[in-house]
């Protein structure tokens, strides 16, 4: 590639690049060129060496990826970790967790619980995340201030949520946030209708609506659990999907979370109106909510994501560990060993959920012209010992403790470990004070 006028800002020199797209390839001995926080350069280290840069950056025994893809999380709930474990999903919602957001969460409870998850996000080498919490506001100054990128999702219900009164208001602050936040380079504003019990058709069809004027994405919880399905058709005689494809609300810009439970006809439906899935495969397991379908969808040519859901539900935001998860469990559930290998579980956490959010032109893959959200992961440590295919010891031998470094737009936002950008001490502190209250009130 001929030399440009302009110098590199950045030239990262690791053992292996992972670009995503092209599938399955791995770059070996190859440097990647990043300038006004975009991709510009990747070729053969000799020849990157040549490259007017500002900066060389070594990255000896590493991997560099596009970075994680967080698709569906409740940010905030990182303050309610541990407080409500080992049971079934309608027990822990309304018996524990929706009387503890009623008693505690406020606009300070959402700053320091969503500045939590970022910080533990970009440690685990997530670049984006999805959130769907209250005080939407909130979350948006905290990405904002954190260099992340994320999609905020505004939930959606028939009744008073914080924040909110009712569903009118939240679709209220949902348009303004829209508006406000419509040329910021790293926040995506969605609509999140919490799932179908939650959610009427009139206000359905508002979200519908609204989300159409924007050309707004959509996340909801959906067939989260075989209950929650069979109470739907003994109500309304229909299956959920079936009652959201009725509505409108499927289509390229629908993110449909969980989908443990998946007939002939919801696949069709899918199939047909190019919703993407969002598998959170750890909090599913824990809440005994079911099996996503993943080969099943992928091989139908469904669009896969991967989220952690809460940390009240899963109880970390290790997105690496749940994509091992993922992998695994794909290959039992489709009785295949062959099923979600891992470089497909890395697509799946990069590429396919910037597809999913619609950002798949900017981010999710290293090519030229997109944003520069990288992650390096350090493959020299004793357990990844010896390295046949990288990606594999990524995905089945490697932790999130292993990330080192982090990029978001070029920026660094985590070096040799470190965060940048945020008081890792103050952000425990914070927390434990958070817990120290919450417990006591609960004793």
């Amino acid at each position: 590639m001929p030399h440009s006028a302009a110098p590199l800002d950045l030239l990262l020199l690791p053992d292996w690049l992972v670009p995503v797209e092209p599938a399955g390839v791995v770059l070996q001995q190859h440097g990647i060129g990043i300038r006004d926080g975009l991709i510009v350069y990747i070729g053969p280290r000799a020849e990157a060496l040549r490259q007017p840069t500002l900066e060389v950056r070594e990255l000896p025994g590493m991997l560099l990826s596009p970075g994680l893809i967080n698709a569906h999380g409740h940010a905030a709930m990182t303050l309610f970790r541990g407080l409500a474990d080992d049971l079934p999903l309608m027990t822990w919602l309304q018996d524990h967790i929706w009387p503890a957001e009623a008693k505690w969460v406020n606009e300070d409870f959402v700053r320091d619980g969503t500045d939590l998850a970022i910080a533990e996000q970009l440690k685990g080498g997530i670049t984006c995340f999805s959130d769907m919490y209250f005080f939407p506001k909130v979350a948006c100054e905290r990405v904002h201030n954190s260099g992340m990128r994320a999609q905020i999702t505004v939930p959606v219900l028939d009744f008073p949520i914080p924040g909110a009164r009712n569903c009118d208001e939240s679709l209220h602050i949902g348009i303004e946030l829209f508006n406000d936040l419509a040329h910021h380079d790293r926040i995506k504003i969605a609509l999140g209708p919490h799932a179908p019990y939650t959610v009427s058709d009139e206000n359905l069809e508002k979200i519908r609506v609204i989300a159409d004027e924007l050309d707004a994405m959509i996340q909801m919880h959906v067939h989260e659990t075989a209950f929650e399905v069979h109470d739907a058709v003994q109500q309304r005689q229909e299956r959920p999907l079936a009652r959201l494809q009725r509505l409108g609300l499927l289509g390229p810009r629908f993110q449909a979370v969980h989908m443990t439970q998946i007939s002939d006809d919801d696949l069709a439906m899918l199939v047909e109106s190019n919703s993407s899935i969002i598998h959170c495969p750890e909090s599913n397991l824990k809440l005994a909510s079911g099996f996503c379908p993943v080969e099943r969808l992928w091989q139908a040519g469904v669009n896969v994501a991967i989220g952690t859901d809460g940390a009240a539900s899963n109880n970390d935001l290790d997105l690496l560990g749940e994509t091992r998860t993922a992998a695994l469990l794909a290959k039992a559930v489709a009785g295949s060993a062959t099923a979600l290998d891992a470089h497909r579980a890395l697509r799946m956490a990069t590429l396919n959920g910037a597809r999913a959010m619609g950002i798949d032109g900017h981010t999710g893959s290293l090519q030229i012209g997109k944003a520069a959200d990288m992650v390096a992961f350090d493959l020299s440590g004793l357990a990844q010992q010896p390295v046949y295919d990288p990606v594999s010891q990524l995905i089945y031998a490697t932790g999130r403790d292993c990330v080192t470094h982090v990029w978001v737009a070029g920026k660094p936002l985590l070096q040799d470990k470190r965060l940048t950008r945020m008081d890792e001490e103050a952000l425990t502190r914070t927390a434990n004070a958070w817990g120290k209250r919450i417990a006591e009130a609960k004793a």
